[in-house]
């Protein structure tokens, strides 16, 4: 079987474009102006935090799904079980990561310049934990199957 043709790959491939478009509008999101305007601001960090989610959950689907690929990987390369159980621990990470974000947009604004530090701090954090994820998905599969995973575009 030709990997670099899989379904399994090629689901995980859109998916992992959709992640990082979703990443960028969020770190614009983030990065725009909030003084005197953060309940505008956060409104605008909500709806990417949406897209993030959204995208973050069908990476989950493809990936640790029936068919996905961490179900081909172990088929294929038993010995990166080490690095598929890293993977699948890092979903649950995130999925708190991305709920602490949640957590700060609902928090009552008593001080606007707080609560708005406090969400691009959770707001970034999670951005490193799904950028880290990425690039050990891309060595997962690049070690499996010697193909660059891409999905950049």
């Amino acid at each position: 079987m030709d990997h670099s043709e899989s379904d399994a790959l090629e689901a995980v491939r859109a998916r992992r474009g959709d992640l990082h478009r979703a990443l960028l509008d969020l770190e614009e999101a983030l990065a725009a102006a909030a003084r005197l305007r953060a309940q505008a601001w956060a409104d605008s960090v909500r709806a990417t935090l949406v897209q993030v989610r959204d995208s973050f959950t069908a990476h989950i689907d493809v990936t640790e799904g029936a068919g996905g690929l961490y179900q081909e990987v172990l088929a294929q390369a038993p010995r990166l079980s080490g690095a598929v159980n890293r993977l699948q621990h890092e979903h649950a990470e995130i999925a708190g990561a991305l709920d602490e974000v949640d957590s700060r947009l609902n928090e009552p604004m008593s001080d606007a310049d707080a609560w708005v530090e406090a969400i691009r701090d959770a707001a970034i954090t999670l951005m490193g934990l799904l950028v880290r994820h990425r690039q050990r998905g891309a060595d997962l599969v690049y070690e499996a199957y010697d193909v660059e995973i891409g999905g950049e575009t």
